[in-house]
């Protein structure tokens, strides 16, 4: 095992995949001879050279375009954008193209492509740079969507994604690049399709994911002080839902809260709730409680910022109220 940085995770993914497989490459804004906006890429282009780690204008629907027509002949990309807002500008590519073509072309094409980039709200980064686009995505048919939020699970999880021939959007958040944990120093795979419990429990289930996972387990360590027993599971997977582990969890402790970034509004619980009830509607002994963010642009002001998103203490109280609660279902 070794104390891993995030984003060294990452790299380490991306490296060990061009190493084993010359049919992996780099493509995007800053990812040679700078090494990406966060590092990701750092001391990729030196090794592989120009034509594995291309160094593109600023030109999101261009160069996403061309990725998925490398992927079409057999290359396997990986798109990183600067900040993944910016992927906005290749939303056609990615829907019409890197999501269809498989399914258009009657399975004469795979499109084994990675996009991944930096998201989620910052510090201060404003509302461009702030976007939460896991929904935005989640609507396109043929995506499979993974958000990475540990540094063992980032680097697995990559690395399967790379390998696999569907398109994957990978989403990182961006003040988690930071984190440092330990992984293992032998090669290992994550699955795409998977949710993680993170802690057992039995009082209510609570789900989440990306940097909301630090703040949930956070929150318990304090619950469980006072007495309370949640279970926590990251989703990891956000298309498709690991819905198998979800209702497991469920039918033990028939209350469920979820805990996310995104807008509320149409946002990955908006999913999670309607799922939930077509499926073990039965189980639930309260309504599905969702902490989401405002439904507004980011604001740069900081302290207007963190008014927009869940927070440890809201955590908290949202289980006392759903614990404490009487069968309401």
């Amino acid at each position: 095992m070794a104390k891993t940085l995030l984003f060294d995770a990452l790299r380490e993914a991306i490296e060990e995949e061009m190493a084993i497989n010359s049919s992996v490459l780099v493509i995007g804004e800053d990812v040679g001879h700078y090494g990406g906006s966060y590092k990701v890429t750092k001391g990729l282009h030196a090794k592989y050279g120009d034509l594995r780690v291309l160094d593109t204008p600023i030109a999101e629907n261009s160069f996403t375009g061309m990725a998925i027509g490398a992927a079409m002949t057999g290359l396997r990309p990986i798109v990183e954008g600067m900040n993944m807002s910016f992927l906005l500008l290749a939303f056609n590519q990615i829907s019409n193209n890197a999501g269809m073509l498989r399914y258009t072309s009657g399975g004469n094409f795979t499109i084994p492509i990675v996009i991944r980039g930096p998201g989620g709200v910052g510090r201060q980064l404003g509302a461009e740079h702030s976007q939460r686009l896991e929904a935005y995505f989640q609507a396109i048919p043929g995506l499979k969507i993974v958000a990475c939020s540990t540094p063992y699970n980032a680097k697995g999880l990559l690395k399967s994604a790379i390998r696999d021939n569907n398109p994957v959007v990978f989403f990182e958040h961006v003040l988690l690049y930071n984190l440092q944990s330990d992984i293992p120093d032998h090669d290992y795979l994550l699955a795409l399709d998977q949710a993680e419990l993170v802690r057992e429990g039995k009082d209510v289930t609570i789900l989440t994911y990306s940097r909301m996972r630090h703040h949930v387990i956070q929150a318990v360590d304090m619950l469980v002080g006072e007495g309370y027993n949640p279970e926590i599971i990251d989703l990891i997977s956000l298309k498709p839902l690991d819905m198998q582990t979800i209702s497991q969890s469920i039918r033990k402790t028939h209350k469920v809260i979820i805990v996310e970034e995104c807008m509320k509004t149409a946002g990955i619980g908006a999913e999670l709730i309607a799922q939930i009830n077509e499926t073990v509607f039965d189980y639930l002994d309260h309504p599905v409680v969702r902490l989401s963010s405002q439904d507004i642009p980011t604001p740069y002001n900081g302290s207007l910022e963190k008014e927009t998103v869940i927070h440890p203490h809201q955590i908290q109280q949202a289980v006392r109220d759903i614990v404490k609660a009487k069968t309401s279902i």
